[in-house]
């Protein structure tokens, strides 16, 4: 049972489904695309009772978390009191992605490498924490579940004391970091109390527009491997951030059973520093990550939810995956739904569709119900031969008033 209705999901229905070990594939809520793989049910991701019940009901081998949100509300603890094995954390150690306050405090606990920092409120003095800051952009953090969108990076200092302001009136505190220099890449690491793999790292891009320009968004495309990200680089991480993250995950009450999204920043020497953790894949790296993995995803998931990583071989393609997200009008600040999507491809072996943002209108119409619709999604040898394909199968897709970036994976071509 996949938790979840995005594109990440239907990313994770697709490797379940095609494991010889999964029988059936259920998705709540799920999305037009995941009910062709899956049955969907009319389940809220963030109706965790709810979702306990369906997968006891289910009798489900594995629970697989897509969001963040129900695994911060403790779906993982119910779950396991249950006895349903959940790939997934426990509300506890979720809270890496939860509070950037915890997540600061466990990495200074544990050694890992990230920007410095001050817990700002309203006793505090922040002219002069913007002062010790200054000459870079500043970085300011709410400490609250914002779904992506609770970080403004800005030169304008009038702008960060505003958003500063706002967040102390309304969570009470909030972060402000010194900015990091270089660039950004991400490290998904299945972990469990055994032991952990490293899945090839990749790069997405935030911005809404071409050449990174414009507000940021959930992610307009991504691409896997990420070059930044060299075997050097790679070698640092694990040593320097994976392994101490590791130790101290799998030393508590109950170990961090999941995938860790460690967010790097690679400097020009190539050293590596965290800038986030989430506790679910991201989205859309989810969709250009397992398509690359060579061995069974259902054996993955669940080794990791049962405390079994340390008995798994996990092999990788040698290939490049990307893809781009098509947005909806208005996307990121006010997105038109509920409008037709047409020209949709057969999948092939190598280029196909995920659905995000999708549903039925009462004619059993394909329709948009979100800010990201879909993402065209290509394997190929060459990062050039993936974006290639990528981009054909979105030609052919009709979205009145959707846009998107023909620019993904330019850093690397």
């Amino acid at each position: 049972m996949v938790v979840g209705g995005g594109g990440r999901e239907h990313a994770l229905c697709m490797a379940l489904a095609a494991s010889s070990q999964v029988g059936t594939v259920h998705c709540a809520p799920g999305n037009a695309g995941t009910s062709e793989l899956a049955t969907n049910h009319p389940v809220a991701a963030s109706d965790v009772s709810a979702l306990v019940h369906l997968a006891t009901s289910l009798d489900a081998s594995l629970v697989v978390v897509g969001p963040e949100a129900p695994l911060c509300n403790a779906l993982a603890d119910r779950l396991a009191v249950s006895g349903v094995p959940c790939f997934g954390p426990v509300q506890a150690l979720a809270e890496l992605e939860g509070s950037k306050l915890h997540a600061k405090q466990v990495m200074r606990t544990a050694g890992v490498p990230t920007a410095a920092f001050h817990v700002l409120d309203s006793s505090s003095d922040v002219d002069a924490a913007l002062d010790e800051f200054s000459g870079q952009p500043w970085v300011v953090k709410r400490d609250v579940l914002a779904g992506g969108k609770g970080v403004v990076v800005t030169s304008d200092r009038s702008e960060a004391k505003a958003f500063i302001d706002a967040s102390i009136r309304s969570d009470g505190k909030v972060l402000l970091e010194a900015f990091l220099e270089g660039e950004e890449a991400s490290m998904l690491v299945v972990m469990d109390g055994s032991g952990y793999v490293c899945l090839p790292p990749s790069q997405d891009h935030k911005r809404a527009f071409n050449g990174d320009e414009g507000p940021n968004t959930g992610g307009m495309g991504a691409y896997c491997p990420a070059p930044v990200a060299t075997p050097a680089v790679i070698a640092r991480a694990e040593a320097e951030i994976v392994e101490p993250m590791h130790a101290y995950l799998s030393s508590q009450e109950t170990p961090y059973r999941g995938v860790l999204y460690v967010g790097l920043m690679i400097t020009e020497e190539g050293a590596p520093s965290v800038v986030e953790f989430n506790v679910r894949f991201g989205d859309p790296e989810c969709q250009i990550t397992f398509p690359l993995l060579k061995s069974d995803a259902y054996s993955l998931l669940h080794a990791a939810a049962t405390d079994g990583l340390h008995q798994q071989v996990v092999t990788f393609h040698d290939a490049h995956a990307l893809t781009v997200v098509l947005a909806s009008e208005g996307y990121p600040a006010s997105p038109v739904k509920g409008r037709p999507i047409t020209g949709l491809p057969d999948a092939s072996e190598t280029a196909w569709v995920n659905h995000a943002g999708t549903g039925f209108d009462d004619r059993g119409h394909l329709i948009s119900t979100g800010g990201r619709v879909l993402t065209c999604t290509a394997v190929g040898p060459t990062l050039a031969d993936a974006a290639k394909q990528a981009y054909e199968v979105l030609e052919g897709v009709q979205l009145e008033g959707g846009h998107f970036r023909t620019d993904i994976g330019h850093r690397a071509l």
